[in-house]
């Protein structure tokens, strides 16, 4: 098999990050020019469907195939039935852009999600690792989203309830994921240089931010638009930054590659503080939406792109100059897209500017890595 096919990461690292360059391109046309793509999305939607269950479930798909048998001590997935794997998580891009039979695109699209849910629960359950049983269910709810999201299309559910519970799946796993790697690298990297002040260790607050998260994130997905949700939105906030803070990331600023780890852990920090303060009617709630999307998802995706890639094809963990450029290119676009809808006056400039400058940074990261990730280096 080419090395391609030897670890999930590779694959799904570079289709995720071209999807990511490719489709905010193409929703900027449809959105300022009109017009629809002939699939069963309207242009709005397909947007939002790509975004997450294109562009997201690859780089989670890449990450957890990766992760999964360092966890569990089994071997990872890899050759033909990876290969597969790909095939279906292509078969549903095809499907929802150009299948006009929303139930035929449906059918195709869900193939994948199933997959890699039912390959992630076999070795978390053939591994006997428990602690990761909590990962496994994120994947499973993020794949039944996937489902919702098509059901809300053919008016089965209600709309926005899939695009919900995808979001609360990825902001739960950055929460919990992101805990543990997060501090562990920025430990490590600490220790090496010497300094004397190290991150907390997990403890009472960590266990309060972790709980306050969850249940502000189920309350979100069953009730959005209650009193109740923005308070406890504006407490996981909170939370969420201290026990940021507690990880000691100010003092990593001469390591852009751990750096930029704390940077996605604190737009998470900010899109549940605005979607306090949005439910509370003090602003528009798409700036809280894009503070988690492509602020947290979009920075903790490629910060953990482009680290692994680098550690699990042998390179030097470290942000060169091209890597510093796509951690700005992300911030900058992030930030312009979650200002667009606080000045109306250059809003589209603003939408037009923060989505280019975003996509750049995952097309910058797939030209950068595709030696890596297409080369003989075994991982």
């Amino acid at each position: 098999m080419p090395p391609i096919l030897h670890y999930g990461f590779r694959p799904f690292f570079f289709l995720g990050a071209m999807h990511a360059g490719l489709a905010i391109p193409a929703w900027l046309w449809i959105h300022l020019h009109g017009g629809d793509l002939p699939g069963p999305f309207t242009g709005l939607d397909w947007h939002v469907h790509e975004m997450l269950f294109g562009y997201l479930a690859a780089v989670i798909a890449g990450f957890m195939l990766t992760a999964i048998p360092n966890w569990t001590g089994r071997l990872p997935l890899s050759g033909w039935p990876l290969a597969g794997l790909v095939g279906l998580w292509l078969a549903g891009r095809v499907a929802c852009a150009l299948a006009s039979d929303p139930v035929a695109a449906m059918a195709v699209d869900l193939a994948f999600p199933a997959v890699l849910a039912l390959s992630v629960w076999r070795e978390v359950l053939a591994g006997r690792n428990w602690r990761n049983a909590p990962v496994a269910v994120m994947i499973t709810l993020f794949g039944a989203a996937n489902a919702l999201h098509h059901a809300g299309n053919l008016d089965l559910v209600p709309q926005g309830l899939g695009t919900r519970l995808a979001l609360a799946a990825a902001a739960m796993l950055i929460a919990l994921i992101g805990g543990r790697i997060v501090p562990s690298f920025t430990r490590n990297w600490l220790v090496r240089a010497g300094a004397a002040s190290l991150p907390a260790s997990f403890g009472r607050l960590d266990k309060a931010a972790l709980a306050a998260t969850g249940l502000a994130l189920v309350l979100w997905v069953a009730a959005p638009d209650g009193p109740a949700t923005a308070a406890l939105m504006a407490l996981a906030g909170a939370l969420l930054l201290v026990r940021l803070v507690r990880w000691r990331g100010y003092r990593t600023g001469a390591e852009p590659i751990v750096l930029i780890l704390h940077l996605g852990y604190l737009w998470l920090a900010a899109a549940f503080l605005l979607f306090g303060a949005s439910l509370a009617g003090l602003l528009p709630g798409t700036a809280a939406l894009h503070a988690l999307t492509a602020g947290a998802i979009g920075t903790m995706t490629l910060a953990v792109m482009t680290r692994a890639s680098l550690g699990h094809t042998g390179r030097a963990i470290v942000a060169d100059r091209t890597v510093q450029a796509m951690y700005a290119l992300v911030t900058l676009g992030a930030a312009l897209r979650v200002a667009a809808p606080l000045v109306p006056d250059a809003y589209i400039p603003l939408l037009a500017t923060g989505g280019t400058l975003w996509s750049a940074s995952f097309l910058l990261f797939a030209i950068r890595y595709a030696p890596l990730l297409w080369g003989k280096r075994a991982a």
